[in-house]
């Protein structure tokens, strides 16, 4: 545990930012702390031609922090990233008996929430995409003024992923690759589809 600046001043962790469109993926817990989290970010990302930012914790570090924490005036990257973009999605990952198969769409934006929503229901149809703030756990709202998912003009959606979705459970402990998982895979199509629909004004569908 501790805070960001004190886990992006630590050895080995890496700060990626890339500026591209007005839509921006987030995965500042991502490398070896929430598997995955920056990968499936950075592959909607380029999918989409939007913006990037993660942290990356090297192999056997997982130093989390709270996402109140994660401040511009603590890094100028995000800043920066925070101040190019219009409307971001974040990318965290969890682990809650009962919701293995359930994504959970938080953040400030409710209409961007239920806009995600809807294509990661048509990619993911396996999966239970809950986008009412009432079912998700508070800790997993994302909905605190500070938590960067909200800075944006636009603010945005915080995505809570469990390990199935994310390539990381026992499910897939056959799976030889070499792309992602099927499961993954669908994620990242659904979240480019659903940033590409944003940035032209039209149904996310």
């Amino acid at each position: 545990m501790g805070d960001f600046a004190t886990v992006l001043g630590r050895p080995g962790v890496e700060e990626v930012c890339e500026l591209r469109g007005p839509v921006g993926f987030m995965a500042y817990h991502g490398g070896d702390l929430e598997l995955m989290t920056d990968v499936i970010a950075r592959r909607a990302a380029d999918a989409a031609d939007a913006s990037l930012y993660a942290v990356l914790q090297p192999a056997g570090m997982r130093a989390h922090f709270p996402s109140t924490t994660v401040v511009p005036g603590e890094s100028a990257a995000l800043a920066e990233f925070l101040d190019h973009v219009d409307i971001v999605v974040t990318i965290h990952g969890f682990g809650r008996r009962g919701m293995f198969g359930s994504l959970l769409l938080g953040g400030q934006n409710r209409g961007f929430a239920e806009h995600v929503g809807v294509t990661l229901r048509r990619h993911l149809p396996a999966y239970d995409v809950v986008t009412e703030l009432d079912s998700i756990p508070k800790q997993l709202r994302g909905l605190h003024d500070l938590n960067p998912v909200n800075v944006p003009r636009h603010g945005g959606v915080q995505i809570e992923l469990p390990p199935r979705v994310r390539g990381t459970s026992p499910l897939w402990w056959d799976w030889e690759g070499p792309e992602l998982t099927p499961h993954t895979e669908s994620l990242i199509d659904g979240l480019a589809a659903a940033a590409i629909a944003y940035r032209r004004g039209s149904d996310p569908g």
